[in-house]
């Protein structure tokens, strides 16, 4: 559910001083030509920073180091080519190197807001809430109208099981932005959690009218018809979260307390050996949802 903001576009009247940096001492020989592969160049790492192809996560990278490394004073678009570079470094899961590009973007330029969201959102993909949660909240101030942020601060508060205040972030993204993806199935979720299940199914009704492949709000949903006593809409919920997700413990697990309750000890006993195979104690987590 993580919602990270895109890297900003590199302005490149901002980094014009730089292209001079670029032509090598061939230039001499043939300036015309060196210039122009200069250029060329040049140009083309500014369309593999900005993410404008879809190039790989490395030509990416590559592209932003060019710029980092011939940059010299442009003070602005150096911030936006380490951010860039960041989101490249967090999309291949090596969320160190992101957070320290974060923090050079940051300490360029202290107000700009996509690197405190960005950095927010690599910690919280690291495990790390607390920090995630303080660098949102300065995204947050930066930028108040951000429903991104406000959506991957619902998510840190999720994770710490700070249901209240995900709520309020999640009323506040879907405010802001409400086609924002992932957004009404958070809310689902933290309103099941905090038990109004009515106002949790419609989100969840809600979210899969954008994305009914959506494994997560399948099985969101299955627990809200769970509680409600409603088994036999909670049983085919778990089973489609199981068609897109095969391995997703908790519908295996919520479809064979649905069994059980529906008397198929057998179908009960195969769904529930199967989610603990895949998560042990998955179990624990049905017990804080009041469901055993």
């Amino acid at each position: 559910m993580e919602l990270s903001a895109r890297g900003g576009i590199i302005n490149v009247g901002v980094c014009a001083a730089i292209f001079l940096l670029l032509v090598s001492p061939a230039a001499a020989q043939n300036p015309k030509a060196a210039a122009q592969k200069a250029k060329d160049s040049y140009v083309r790492n500014i369309e593999l920073c900005n993410q404008t192809d879809h190039a790989s996560l490395q030509a990416r990278i590559d592209g932003c180091t060019a710029l980092i490394d011939a940059s010299q004073g442009a003070t602005t678009a150096l911030a936006i080519a380490y951010n860039n570079r960041g989101n490249a470094y967090s999309a291949k899961a090596d969320y160190d190197h992101a957070i320290q590009d974060f923090d050079k973007s940051i300490k360029l330029n202290a107000t700009y807001a996509k690197p405190f969201n960005n950095r927010g959102v690599a910690y919280l993909k690291k495990g790390e809430y607390d920090l995630a949660i303080k660098a949102l909240d300065e995204a947050i101030k930066l930028n108040p109208n951000s429903g991104g942020a406000f959506a991957n601060r619902a998510e840190a508060y999720l994770k710490k099981s700070e249901y209240d205040s995900a709520a309020r972030d999640f009323d506040e993204a879907i405010r802001l932005d409400p086609n924002l993806e992932a957004v009404w199935s958070g809310r689902c979720w933290t309103r099941t959690m905090l038990g109004t299940l009515q106002a949790a199914l419609q989100d969840c009704n809600k979210a899969l009218q954008s994305e009914p492949n959506n494994a997560a709000t399948y099985d969101s949903r299955g627990l809200i018809y769970l509680k409600m006593g409603q088994l036999g809409a909670a049983i085919d919920d778990y089973t489609s979260a199981l068609r897109f997700a095969p391995k997703l413990a908790s519908a295996l697990y919520g479809r064979g307390l649905t069994k059980l309750k529906q008397g198929d000890t057998a179908g009960s006993d195969t769904d529930i050996a199967a989610a603990k195979t895949i998560r042990g104690n998955i179990g624990d987590d049905f017990a804080r949802y009041g469901m055993r």
